[in-house]
């Protein structure tokens, strides 16, 4: 079938829906192209299908496949932001890593040195999980890359700071404190957003409250109001490189039914899409969804929300291209 695209700025876009059925051909995310169609990216979609490190329901090695599917009624225009993001950055689907299901650290290191071989040329990466354990080589490759520890702002209705399951250092419960220990955070500016649900004591709070961490609750979200939380958000991040890893389980399962740890008292879809437009201007520099698993997912619910949250951080890293080149303009340069 040839592919009829969207093309505007020199940008290879989706596959024109007015022409070829959204049902119809390949499902890259969104219908975008695929690297090997480009000639260059600034901003590379990239599936990751490991869960390994999961402590409760398995699947998520199929999310990002699934997000893809879910994509295909994505069209070019963001009224939320009133941006066409395909058109300012050029970004495409670079398919799936293949990592060791068998072993977890090897696999974390397969997933590290791909997050650096494909930002090598000065691209931005937004990865599809695969469980959370992935977060924690993406933010090595993220920090490498910005030459600094990064912050972070990690949406999920778990903290992910425990120390071990069974003796495991590296799980999906485990990221954020692994990545505390290595320094590869900036301990100034990092927050959970959106967490709720029964610990395992106090002591994980006050962990967590020792290696730096701000915590809004699902239940600040509800009282405060997005405007105000994204407000406080803004002020504990500032300027600094910006990671965002999104746990799908942050929304409630009447929104995301299909995760491996679901949590009753969740955000909405709706309160998780506004906070991360309320992030436009910010300096993002990496950012995942993970822990999409497909086979709890009934009418696509999950898959729907993971393709929505996944298009509004393409327009976030649009829009930081759009003012870089507009500030360039103005300047002569």
């Amino acid at each position: 079938m040839k592919e009829i695209r969207i093309e505007a700025n020199g940008k290879l876009g989706p596959i024109n829906a007015a022409e070829i059925p959204r049902y119809a051909g390949a499902a890259t995310y969104a219908r975008l192209p695929r690297l090997d169609q480009v000639q260059q990216a600034d901003l590379k979609i990239v599936g990751v299908p490991f869960d390994s490190g999961v402590s409760y329901r398995p699947g998520a090695r199929f999310g990002a496949n699934h997000i893809r599917e879910s994509s295909r009624l994505i069209r070019p225009y963001n009224p939320a932001v009133d941006l066409s993001p395909f058109e300012h950055i050029q970004v495409a689907d670079a398919g799936d890593m293949a990592v060791n299901p068998f072993n977890i650290n090897e696999a974390i290191e397969t997933v590290q040195q791909n997050a650096l071989d494909l930002t090598a040329d000065g691209a931005k990466l937004l990865t599809l999980g695969g469980d959370h354990t992935i977060a924690l080589p993406l933010l090595r490759a993220a920090s490498e890359r910005a030459g600094e520890p990064v912050a972070l702002l990690h949406f999920d209705a778990h903290l992910d700071t425990w120390d071990t399951y069974f003796g495991a250092e590296y799980t999906h419960g485990t990221p954020f404190r692994r990545a505390v220990e290595e320094g590869i955070l900036d301990t100034e500016a990092i927050s959970h957003v959106g967490t709720r649900g029964p610990l395992y004591g106090k002591k994980d709070l006050e962990d967590d409250r020792r290696f730096g961490f701000g915590i809004v609750t699902s239940s600040d979200v509800y009282y405060q109001g997005v405007t105000e939380v994204v407000d406080k958000l803004r002020q504990r991040i500032g300027n600094r490189p910006l990671y965002v890893s999104i746990d799908i389980d942050v929304l409630d399962p009447a929104h995301a039914p299909g995760t491996g740890t679901p949590e009753a008292g969740g955000i909405t879809s709706r309160e998780l899409l506004e906070i991360l437009r309320g992030l436009r201007g910010m300096n993002l520099v990496g950012a995942d969804i993970v822990e999409v698993a497909p086979a709890y997912d009934h009418a696509e619910i999950t898959g729907v929300a993971g393709s929505h949250v996944a298009y509004d951080l393409i327009s976030l890293y649009a829009d930081q291209a759009r003012l870089a080149n507009e500030t360039a303009a103005g300047s002569g340069a």
